[in-house]
């Protein structure tokens, strides 16, 4: 049992060892897969037979979108009092049409806003009574009240 045993041990270092030096031989674009030109992904863009762990390391990761007025920071432009206000009243309208209620995620996409104009916007709709909320966190849903 002990050389059986040990032959399987020296066996599986040697794998090992193939392995790591074949890894270490190959450039970065090759191991990233883009030298490849996308050969042996699926239809996804992920390539066949990786874990979806394996796939989100490697996988480039796309710039954010961001509008044309947010500085190179991604901080938003000040908005003024009535830009606030115009878009409390965009909110309150759109509510208003959707009797079930929205959650902010909603109101976001419907209304093409980014996730950092939400907070401010809500807030003050909320504190002015214009709306009201039933749930918590994401599960928060706007009504007019």
């Amino acid at each position: 049992m002990p050389n059986l045993r040990s032959s399987l041990h020296d066996l599986a270092n040697s794998f090992t060892n193939s392995i790591l030096d074949a890894i270490r031989s190959a450039s970065l674009e090759e191991l990233i897969g883009k030298a490849d030109g996308g050969a042996g992904t699926v239809g996804n863009g992920r390539r066949a037979g990786r874990s979806t762990a394996a796939s989100k390391a490697a996988a480039p990761i796309p710039a954010p979108k961001t509008p044309k007025s947010a500085s190179s920071s991604g901080r938003l432009p000040r908005r003024s009092a009535e830009d606030i206000a115009a878009l409390l009243d965009q909110v309150v309208a759109l509510v208003k049409k959707n009797r079930e209620g929205l959650r902010a995620e909603q109101i976001r996409e419907t209304l093409g806003l980014q996730a950092k104009e939400m907070p401010r916007v809500l807030k003050e709709a909320l504190s002015a009574r214009k709306l009201k909320t039933k749930g918590q966190k994401r599960a928060t849903t706007y009504f007019v009240a």
